[in-house]
């Protein structure tokens, strides 16, 4: 009987090691499954993230500056488009910012006696614009302003006969906006707007006759403008062509 109890018992703990060894195992495996499963997890969460890219460099404005309007076009060019002028060194608007926007004007009455009299006027206004990540690149302000320029000259309040076309050779682009108006007589209005780069460039230039003198020849006063308006623009780059070596100077100036 004694024999009996002493065997059972060596049975159940043999019987009891497989059952251990089992939950061993099993508890083994789970937690291998779940790390798998917290990896996979992971790498779902990691895959989801939507992927940062760095946006693009905004460009950067090509002019910096505007040159002095009443001297964009040479003293000859005013005296041959605007002739006895009252003042060869034109007017200048009072809120002139060479940062960003200026103009000029002259005006003029040649009186000949009983042929009569001719008067010009010519404005020339400029704007610059800046590359700014809220409202794009430069280039494409003054590109979208130009559109805005032309638009508004060809709706000019009592304008008659308006033809608009493209200018080539002036600046990146330019259009010309010819119209008559009346006001004591008939005026021969000629509108050139013109980009270069970020800034753009309105030419403003018209003709009338008085007392019996004949008419301008309004071919030839577009054409006049849209010389007067490659010189204007052509003063932008050089303005700023200047500016450069002032500003490569300033750090070796400073540093002395």
């Amino acid at each position: 009987m004694h024999r009996s109890a002493s065997r059972l018992t060596r049975v159940l703990a043999c019987a009891a090691v497989p059952v251990v060894l089992t939950l061993a195992g099993c508890s083994s495996d789970s937690g291998k499954d779940s790390n798998a499963d917290a990896g996979k997890k992971s790498d779902s969460s990691s895959s989801s993230k939507p992927s940062s890219k760095p946006s693009a460099a905004l460009e950067k404005a090509a002019y910096a500056t505007l040159p002095d309007p009443c001297k964009a076009v040479q003293t000859k060019t005013i005296e041959s488009l605007v002739p006895k002028a009252k003042d060869n060194n034109g007017t200048s608007a009072k809120s002139n910012d060479l940062a960003s926007r200026a103009s000029c004007s002259w005006n003029g009455l040649d009186e000949d006696g009983l042929k009569g009299s001719q008067y010009r006027w010519l404005s020339i206004s400029m704007v610059r614009y800046d590359s700014l990540a809220s409202v794009g690149p430069g280039n494409k302000r003054a590109e979208d302003e130009l559109n805005k320029q032309v638009a508004k000259a060809k709706v000019t309040e009592g304008a008659s006969d308006v033809k608009s076309e493209q200018a080539g050779g002036v600046g990146d682009q330019a259009v010309s906006v010819v119209f008559t108006t009346k006001k004591d007589g008939d005026f021969f209005n000629n509108t050139i707007i013109a980009r270069t780069q970020n800034v753009v460039v309105t030419l403003d230039y018209n003709g009338a006759a008085y007392e019996g003198a004949g008419a301008p020849d309004q071919g030839k006063l577009l054409q006049d403008a849209i010389a007067a308006a490659k010189e204007a623009v052509a003063s932008v780059d050089a303005a700023n062509q200047q500016k450069q070596p002032e500003q490569q100077a300033s750090p070796s100036q400073s540093q002395s």
